[in-house]
């Protein structure tokens, strides 16, 4: 298996308390797709995604549509996309992808969380060099063949697939994500979910006091409110 298989295994060991939050978080998912591109999800191929993925997320249809609705109110204040970087102790590298309406709010917490534990918030670049950026796909499992599938996807920017929890992942470039999407609607592909990650290019390997530490700084800024997505260097395998 290859490192996206690596990192998949890696993220899935910790599941944190924020997970309770995710109605929240694709709710600002859905804001911010309708802002962009509309309520209509067969003319919004983003939107179609996070609803995909609300459904994976056994959010109700009726959440979906008060967000959908929500969305549409011109009164609806837009959420800012925002991208943090900085130090855990012990050199380890974090990247956090958040969403707020209240930036001086969401920075000063942020700021807070990595000066409590000791770590250091970095400036825009410090630390997402040591990141690539890569798309995944989790399809209905049916009776595909994953060795077919790698084959014919390979000219679409898929780079790797493997089986999970009789599920279907596929791994492929940031910049191939809609072109992978429209192909996997094309042959009617049943997708369950998708998203954008970052996988650590040289992940650093601690010992394990070390690691609890990096992990209580992970689950602090995971608890936010305003936070997406968390992302770091660390070597948990």
């Amino acid at each position: 298996m290859g490192r996206a298989f690596e990192f998949r295994k890696a993220r899935k060991m910790k599941r944190w308390s924020s997970m309770a939050r995710i109605f929240t978080r694709i709710g600002k998912d859905i804001v911010m797709a309708v802002k962009e591109g509309g309520p209509d999800p067969s003319n919004n191929s983003k939107l179609r995604a996070i609803i995909q993925n609300a459904k994976a997320a056994n959010m109700p249809k009726e959440n979906v549509e008060r967000a959908i609705k929500k969305a549409s109110d011109i009164s609806t204040e837009n959420y800012k996309e925002m991208i943090f970087e900085g130090y855990a102790p012990h050199g380890i590298a974090i990247l956090i992808e958040a969403t707020s309406d209240n930036n001086n709010r969401t920075v000063a917490n942020i700021r807070s969380y990595f000066n409590k534990a000791q770590g250091s918030m970095g400036k825009s670049g410090s630390v997402d060099f040591l990141f690539e950026r890569i798309c995944s796909f989790r399809l209905n499992k049916k009776n595909y063949n994953i060795e077919e599938i790698e084959l014919d996807l390979i000219d679409y920017g898929v780079e790797e697939v493997f089986e999970e929890d009789n599920e279907i992942v596929i791994y492929g470039s940031f910049d191939g994500y809609g072109t992978i999407q429209k192909e996997l609607e094309n042959r009617n592909f049943e997708i369950i979910s998708s998203s954008f990650d970052r996988i650590a290019l040289s992940p650093k390997r601690i010992n394990h006091e070390q690691q609890n530490e990096v992990e209580n700084l992970i689950k602090k800024i995971e608890e936010d409110d305003d936070v997406q997505n968390v992302f770091h260097s660390m070597d948990i395998n």
